[in-house]
């Protein structure tokens, strides 16, 4: 008798995975006139949650009404964005909002914050309660590491997402980031539901974006393209989609920092920011964005020039253990790069760290405001899901020798 039974052997772990992305997709230049017949599938009514940046790339939150009035929808300003969130912030926004009548539906509408507020806002609508003696407590024990870890088991109120930055990519991700500097954290809250059930992307909308935000912003995709191309818990349908649009990237955003108006390159930023939130929502991220949360809590960084400062600095730690697959970038980049692994991943490590330097962000921690004294507390400070992810594990000394190293 043969033994007709497989070998044993270890399951590959990327080999056994979900994959979590809005439902609808609507990507070009000038699809905004679309808002309304897409909400108008989602509800009967809109909610607008919006920075002032997004609404004015938009024509105006009037446009935005009339876009939305033009489906039949009965569409009203909610909540106003306001930096990146914040506990009280969204409890504030919580208490805001209208009474439920009929199905509404949220447009969330401007950067990553802005969308991460609308997000936030669509969960808790149908899960806290609004009877609650401790509002802010109905936040805080929604979000990762804090308070009681309740889950989101009821559906959100479906979101639809705008983006008018080409970054963060939250218009596909599964998380709201929320960060409490009263209390000195920085979380997410998180569920499969909290997915927008479209996503409206017009490169158009972010023609408006001066170059710091374009830089920022760019380099934050940039970062979750390469984070989450090479974390521990990577995943093979990310990994391709980040093949596909990381090169692309790379050259785009150069173009885009030296002509703003280059739509065609905005419009390969929008799409790698889109792939991007798929990729780190699917997958995970590492050292730089465990980092560039504890930089927003302690300095008030920005997300995108954090992830920009600490992204040379994070694939310098990884490059041993990352090396197959910095060249495999490299050559997506590159296809004449050298041939040997080693080398295309020397030139990948460099390749990015000259963007870095083209884009003009900072390049050390004391350029964004980090006193010597609380590089213990960053390193601290530093966990948490993305820092999970890392190709390298890393203790707390480890940390704070390497952010020393950047101070």
């Amino acid at each position: 008798m043969h033994n007709l039974a497989p070998p044993a052997h270890r399951p590959d772990p990327e080999l056994a995975y979900d994959f979590v992305v809005p439902p609808a997709i609507h990507f070009g230049a000038g699809r905004i006139v679309e808002l309304g017949r897409i909400a108008a599938t989602l509800g009967d009514a809109a909610w607008i949650v919006a920075s002032r940046r997004g609404l004015s790339a938009c024509g105006g939150v009037e446009r935005i009404v009339a876009l939305l009035g033009e489906a039949g929808l009965e569409a009203s300003l909610v909540a106003e964005s306001a930096g990146e969130p914040t506990v009280e912030q969204v409890t504030a926004a919580l208490a805001g909002l209208p009474p439920q009548h009929g199905r509404p539906v949220v447009i969330a509408l401007g950067g990553g914050a802005a969308i991460d507020l609308g997000k936030a806002l669509a969960a808790l609508a149908t899960n806290a309660d609004a009877a609650a003696t401790d509002p802010e407590a109905e936040v805080i024990d929604r979000l990762e590491g804090v308070g009681r870890g309740l889950p989101i088991v009821v559906p959100p109120l479906p979101v639809v997402a705008v983006p008018t930055t080409a970054g963060t990519g939250a218009e596909a991700t599964r998380n709201a980031v929320v960060s409490c500097p009263r209390r000195r954290f920085k979380k997410s809250m998180r569920s499969p539901l909290m997915v927008p059930r479209a996503a409206l992307v017009d490169p158009s909308l972010t023609l408006s974006c001066d170059r710091a935000v374009t830089a920022a912003s760019g380099l934050d995709c940039i970062t979750q393209l390469i984070e989450s191309y090479v974390c521990r818990f990577r995943r093979p349908l990310p990994r391709a989609l980040v093949l596909e649009a990381l090169p692309r990237a790379v050259a785009a955003l150069l173009r885009v920092l030296a002509d703003p108006g280059d739509l065609e390159a905005r419009a390969v930023m929008s799409h790698a920011a889109l792939v991007s939130g798929m990729a780190l929502g699917n997958s995970g991220l590492g050292m730089a964005h465990g980092v560039a949360a504890a930089l927003g809590v302690e300095c008030g960084t920005p997300h995108g020039v954090a992830c920009a400062l600490m992204l040379p600095v994070a694939m310098r730690v990884n490059r041993a253990a990352c090396g197959a697959d910095f060249a495999a970038l490299e050559r997506a980049c590159d296809p004449a790069s050298p041939a040997g692994s080693a080398a295309a991943a020397d030139a990948f490590v460099e390749r990015i760290e000259a963007l870095c330097a083209a884009a003009g962000t900072p390049r050390r921690l004391t350029d964004v405001g980090l006193a010597p004294d609380r590089l213990e507390w960053l390193a601290n400070n530093s966990g948490g899901a993305s820092m999970r992810g890392n190709p390298v594990a890393l203790d707390a000394a480890e940390l704070q020798a390497i952010l020393a190293a950047v101070a």
